[in-house]
């Protein structure tokens, strides 16, 4: 028999079995209800080669680390380097930051990650604002002297930095100008300003959205070019995915808003004249891993092969590193919740778990509290003890990309390709993901995910333990949440502040704010200026509120 005819006998009789069993399964499954993922794809109970029929081996899964990079953008991927470890950390004042760096990395961590107090976000100095919200939920960082200290001990030369930092990006400013201090060359600083995406801001995420959309847009850029220029182990963009997934997104939307904003981005350097291999391997991504398995785990294989195309055939990039799709993975604090938050344990494993196996790089566990307050030292480790389970005792990393060739992951990986590519066509169509953002009409998609997943919740379709189903009678505050700041150091906080202000030289300093204004002004580099006026001792709130004045206050868009 040849090899033809024993094909069309194998899928003959394959047909034959499949009928065998859907007549089994339809006689015992009883009144089942339909499953339908957060993306809106139906899940059949069982899935065959024939659901893969006509596709091809290499040009839609093929090795790792080559092209299509469906099942990962290095050749070894968690095999040869594991994920690095990178907790996101934010409390009280600059001592209480670096104490908890320290002890996070004692267990484990392996890289720097800071959040900013939410008055930093918001773009002002602890003079700014009342005393009782500092320090609440993020570190209070306003000058190169905060920033000195909470860094103190850190070898910045050989760890990673990850600076939760939205445009005008004075934290990296900060950062460079306590290098600086400490005579180490800008050359060996490496890290991501991970909240440098002001699309997403805009959208879902409005503390971080300080300057009016142009203005974004303009600092991006000029941020980038700085970067490729004067530091080359930074990546000056992260694309978030999290922020639109958290505010109500389906995954498939959430990556398809990411990748749309991603091609904005890049557009918009190659507009300016910059050389697409020379600025998309060091764009990185920012993604929520929700609960819902298979389906974060489709969405980062399919996101994965859609940029490494998009990169290659729609920015015209011809370096493989190009295409590569680097993301970090935070475990979705939209799914845990304030009853019975012990079992938000098992949440963050399941989440973690999906995005090692859909190939992350770098990934922050949650704390089970962080539905409670701000996560406790416990909580933490915890947290930072589930990754050391997973990637030491489970054998996850032993075999790379251990879901692919699953007739079922394969299928939902093809199925969440066709909804992100449905979701793009549709910004595209709409001028692309900045007019779309302008328009409303990236909130508005969100809006209406987010009110059907809340309805099915609320009518029960979708099962929440503790929530709507298994519950029991008890007090979330009765576990240990973190405390409030001590005032005593808050108020130090402030003290030290006013006297950084009298110290410094303001002549200087408001000179380089001078600068920075004529070069918002103009065409200078916004961030060369903002980096000289936070090396001067110009503050986070000066210089924020000097590029407020000059480029407009950000004023997200409501949608009604």
């Amino acid at each position: 028999m040849n090899k033809p005819d024993s094909a069309k006998l194998f899928e003959s009789e394959l047909e034959q079995a499949e009928q065998r069993w859907q007549d089994s399964y339809d006689a015992s499954a009883g009144a089942e209800k339909d499953s339908i993922n957060r993306s809106g794809i139906e899940i059949k109970p069982l899935y065959t080669p024939q659901d893969r029929a006509g596709k091809d081996f290499f040009s839609e899964i093929g090795f790792p680390g080559e092209y299509p990079n469906t099942r990962g953008i290095y050749a070894s991927m968690h095999r040869g380097r594991s994920w690095t470890q990178r907790q996101l950390i934010g409390w009280g004042v600059p001592e209480d930051y670096n104490a908890r760096l320290k002890d996070i990395l004692a267990h484990g961590g392996t890289a720097l990650s800071l959040i900013p107090c939410n008055s930093v976000y918001r773009g002002y100095d602890a003079d700014e604002v009342p005393p009782e919200l500092l320090g609440t939920c993020g570190v209070v960082v306003n000058s190169i002297e905060d920033m000195d200290i909470a860094l103190a001990d850190v070898p910045l030369d050989r760890i990673s930095c990850a600076l939760n930092d939205p445009s005008p990006f004075t934290l990296l400013a900060l950062l460079l100008a306590v290098a600086k201090r400490r005579a180490i060359p800008w050359s060996k600083i490496t890290g991501t300003s991970n909240q440098s995406d002001y699309l997403s801001h805009s959208v879902a995420n409005h503390m971080f959205f300080r300057l009016a959309l142009p203005g974004a847009r303009r600092v991006i850029t000029d941020h980038i070019e700085f970067a490729n220029e004067s530091l080359p182990g930074w990546n000056p963009l992260s694309v978030v995915g999290q922020h639109t997934q958290q505010a109500g997104a389906t995954p498939a939307e959430a990556m398809g808003f990411t990748l749309a904003a991603a091609l904005q981005y890049a557009e918009d350097c190659i507009a300016r004249g910059m050389d697409p291999d020379r600025f998309l391997p060091r764009f990185t991504f920012f993604f929520d891993i929700s609960i819902s398995f298979f389906e974060e785990i489709a969405k980062f294989r399919a996101g994965r092969r859609l940029w490494a195309r998009y990169a290659r055939e729609r920015l015209g990039a011809k370096d493989p590193k190009s295409w590569r799709f680097k993301f970090h993975g935070q475990t979705s604090g939209v799914d845990l919740t304030r009853q019975q938050p012990l079992n938000n344990i098992a949440r963050v494993t399941v989440q973690a778990m999906a995005g090692i196996f859909g190939g992350l790089q770098s990934l922050h566990t949650d704390g089970y509290d962080e539905a409670v307050s701000v996560p406790t030292a416990e909580a933490a480790r915890i947290a930072i003890a589930t990754q050391n389970i997973l990637r030491e005792e489970s054998q996850l990393t032993d075999v790379i990309d251990p879901l692919g060739g699953s007739y079922y992951v394969e299928t939902l990986t093809d199925q969440m390709e066709q909804q992100i590519e449905a979701v793009i066509a549709r910004i595209d169509a709409a001028g692309g993901m900045y007019q779309a953002v302008e328009k409303g009409l990236v909130q508005q998609m969100i809006g209406e995910s987010a009110m059907a997943h809340q309805s099915k919740i609320e009518s029960g379709a979708q099962t929440v333990v503790g929530v709507n189903a298994f519950r029991i009678e008890e007090d979330p505050y009765e576990y240990r949440s973190q405390p409030y700041p001590d005032p005593a150091s808050i108020a130090a906080q402030s003290a030290r502040l006013t006297a950084f202000k009298k110290n410094r030289s303001n002549a200087a300093a408001s000179h380089a704010l001078d600068d920075l204004a004529r070069a918002a002004q103009g065409t200078e580099n916004i961030m060369a200026h903002t980096v000289a006026a936070a090396d001067a001792g110009a503050t986070h709130g000066e210089i924020c509120a000097v590029l407020r004045r000059e480029l407009g206050f950000g004023q997200p868009l409501a949608v009604v």
